[in-house]
């Protein structure tokens, strides 16, 4: 796959264009300025080219945040066939556009200049004779809001790829979210992953405001690893509502999720993120960074105080890390493999069905007035996650203790551990869970009002 970056200064469509070619909503856009800082990468297919573009941040914003731009930037055009250099010519050329035009000149890489927000013909030649100036070849008018001109974009871009004949790995990859509060240390955990600077890490919490999908290999498996904007209780913005949506939906499109936790620092918001990410029906590894933070005395007391916090997700695994020290780094990966295996098994009707007596056995169901709970028969009925069902004499009977036990039986006893399971029970005679049969009943009730 052959890489091409998009670049310009803050706010004259990049994203919106990233977005337009990729066929999808995937990079934050907004009116302002300095929404996208770090270098957002996606595989988009055009002819018979398979393209990593890339959607850099604005260069030359003249804020705190500049330099770190620039040098993510650099880093993504240092792999990057050629560049498109995007600008918003409606209101002439400004210092910063001739700054990047330069910059871009010593780096030497192909250039194609683009004119984006043209949103009819008869301004091109009005708007694009200034962009001469810079010292590229001929501008390219477009409007990625309009989806104008991108034909001619992609042949220009075309013309510096050579052929792409590669042989890909067939091998799926695993997506992975990295999931926590802000300044956690989600971002400096990925840096320490792929031994580089690949996501700008600050002290100031909020830093990375969009999903960031990272490519990697370890062991022979290819990952996605999903940096995500930190959770907040409340966002304080717009942006940061959307960053938290983005986030969420990154959860949802996951395989794994690694829950990032602070070992000094263990709340109520750890909770909530927790039970986000059980409700998700994913693996779950928490990973507990800053481990080399936490002095001896107190090791004990924070393993029990996470065990205390975290006693929903007690059959997760658990992994010590520091991003600092690359302490427990190759541990993470390892344990996202495992999970993601097991994710996936599917256990034999028969062997489910002989251990079903033996759990009957080794617990006594529940009983309601000599009434006892009865099951009959269990089968899996998915994976991704592992969900079971059971037919039994009478849903009603079925306690939650009673379920939990059946769901640590199924973890324990079928190689399913650091797995969340389902169980759906369903009535003897009956193909109708009981929500299905509730639904009906109202159904059934507003046909006769």
């Amino acid at each position: 796959m052959h890489k091409v970056a998009i670049v310009g200064r803050p706010n004259v469509g990049k994203s919106s264009l990233f977005n337009r070619l990729i066929g999808r909503r995937e990079a934050v856009v907004a009116d302002f300025p300095g929404v996208t800082r770090d270098v957002k990468e996606h595989v988009m297919l055009y002819e018979n080219h398979r393209i990593v573009l890339m959607d850099t941040g604005g260069l030359w914003s003249g804020d705190e945040w500049e330099q770190h731009i620039r040098d993510k930037a650099e880093m993504a055009i240092h792999d990057a066939k050629c560049v498109v250099f995007v600008l918003d010519p409606r209101d002439g050329l400004n210092t910063a556009d001739y700054e990047v035009a330069e910059w871009l000149r010593k780096i030497g890489k192909p250039v194609i200049v683009v004119a984006n927000k043209m949103d009819s013909v008869k301004h091109d030649d009005v708007f694009t004779a200034e962009l001469w100036a810079l010292g590229f070849d001929e501008p390219v008018p477009i409007s990625a809001e309009h989806a104008r001109g991108l034909d001619e974009l992609m042949r220009r871009v075309l013309e510096h790829l050579p052929e792409d004949d590669e042989d890909y790995p067939e091998i799926a990859p695993i997506r992975i979210s990295l999931i926590g509060r802000p300044n956690v240390g989600k971002s400096s955990l990925l840096n320490a992953i792929t031994g580089s600077d690949r996501v700008i890490v600050s002290d100031i919490p909020g830093t990375t405001r969009d999903s960031i999908d990272i490519e990697w290999n370890f062991a022979g498996q290819r990952f996605i690893l999903v940096d995500t904007a930190g959770i907040r209780k409340r966002p304080d913005t717009s942006i940061e509502e959307f960053s938290m949506m983005r986030s969420e939906s990154s959860i949802a499109n996951s395989d794994i999720i690694w829950l990032v936790v602070n070992a000094g620092e263990i709340g109520d918001h750890e909770l909530k993120l927790a039970n986000m990410a059980y409700d998700s029906g994913k693996p779950v590894v928490i990973v507990v960074n800053k481990w080399d933070l936490v002095p001896d005395a107190e090791l004990k007391r924070t393993e029990r105080m996470l065990d205390e916090k975290l006693a929903h997700l007690h059959f997760a695994p658990r992994v010590y890390t520091s991003a600092l020290n690359d302490y427990g780094i190759h541990d993470m990966l390892a344990e996202a493999i495992k999970l993601y295996e097991k994710w996936q098994r599917r256990i034999p009707t028969g062997e489910l069905n002989k251990w079903l007596d033996v759990w009957q056995i080794k617990q006594a169901t529940p009983n309601f007035k000599g009434k006892p709970l009865k099951m009959m028969y269990i089968t899996q009925a998915e994976t991704a996650p592992p969900t079971f069902v059971i037919f039994c004499n009478k849903e009603d009977f079925v306690t939650r203790a009673y379920e939990n036990f059946l769901q640590n039986r199924i973890r324990e006893d079928l190689d399913l551990a650091g797995i969340p399971v389902r169980i759906v029970w369903k009535e003897r005679g009956s193909f109708k869970s009981k929500s299905e049969r509730i639904e009906a009943q109202k159904k059934k009730a507003r046909q006769e009002d």
